[in-house]
């Protein structure tokens, strides 16, 4: 499998955007690319949520999702849509972080939900509340494509391995991790937990990243990864947009799950004795 990531700096209009995704499938064919990952938001980034409101709309209305089917359709190539802010169908005053498996032909072959929504309060003053706009997703998602089963998660997801457990005892080979981490934690966590996902489990981990700083003024730490099953880092872009491409190896996942087989050794955990 050549799999292509879109490294990005997406703004707050998803005309722009748009036409950016556009450019990076025709690109990422161009390179002979089978998928194309796209990053976290990358339909729209907009911390003003009363601006970004008037923008996000239904799925089935959202014209970013349109032209990438569109694209992928033209470019003859899959895309692992990273996810876009949609209106929630359960919750109109509230968002969904979706993301997408879109093949060649344009159709649509899975969506996955965020299921880990950020709220913290630092204490710096800033305070995020992921939960007061966004729906949380209910379900783990593993797609098949031609080249192996793909699992689905989004950005704060990557800090609860369960998901990836999850993930993998469905036969996950290939794990998507699309994001939009901020600089000071991503020089902090991004590579050692990317690693650490493909590690523990013996998976492709595909990253594709959120870079610089925004339209909206917040600033995103790039350096969108593929790593293989063993860890090795086998693509690492910088902190400027642009596309790169890694070639996958499927066998190199049975070659080091023969070497430490932690999947055949996991067993289900009990609530743990509480001694005084």
């Amino acid at each position: 499998m050549r799999a292509a990531l879109f490294q990005s700096r997406t703004g707050i209009d998803p005309v722009a955007n748009a036409l950016n995704l556009r450019e990076a499938i025709t690109a990422a064919a161009g390179e002979g690319a089978d998928m194309l990952f796209t990053p976290e938001m990358s339909g729209l980034l907009d911390r003003d949520r009363k601006r970004a409101g008037m923008r996000i709309v239904r799925e089935e209305d959202d014209m970013v999702l349109a032209e990438v089917r569109e694209s992928a359709a033209k470019a003859g190539i899959w895309v692992q849509l990273g996810s876009l802010a949609l209106r929630s169908e359960e919750d109109p005053d509230r968002m969904v972080n979706r993301g997408f498996l879109i093949d060649d032909t344009g159709a649509l072959r899975a969506r996955y939900d965020k299921m880990h929504l950020f709220d913290v309060d630092l204490a710096t003053g800033e305070s995020w509340r992921e939960s007061a706009a966004y729906v949380a997703g209910r379900r783990a998602v593993v797609a098949d494509t031609p080249w192996g089963k793909l699992g689905l998660s989004i950005c704060y997801d990557l800090r609860f391995p369960a998901l990836y457990a999850a993930l993998t005892n469905a036969g996950a080979q290939i794990i998507a991790i699309p994001a939009a981490f901020t600089v000071p934690t991503g020089i902090a966590h991004w590579h050692v937990l990317l690693r650490a996902r493909a590690i523990e489990a013996g998976v492709f981990v595909i990253a594709a990243a959120q870079c610089g700083r925004h339209e909206d003024g917040r600033e995103t730490y790039g350096r969108s990864m593929v790593i293989d099953p063993w860890g090795d880092v086998l693509l690492e872009l910088g902190s400027e947009p642009g596309v790169g491409i890694a070639d996958i190896e499927i066998e190199r996942i049975a070659q080091v799950r023969e070497r430490v087989p932690a999947l055949l050794h996991r067993r289900p955990i009990p609530d743990p004795d509480v001694v005084p």
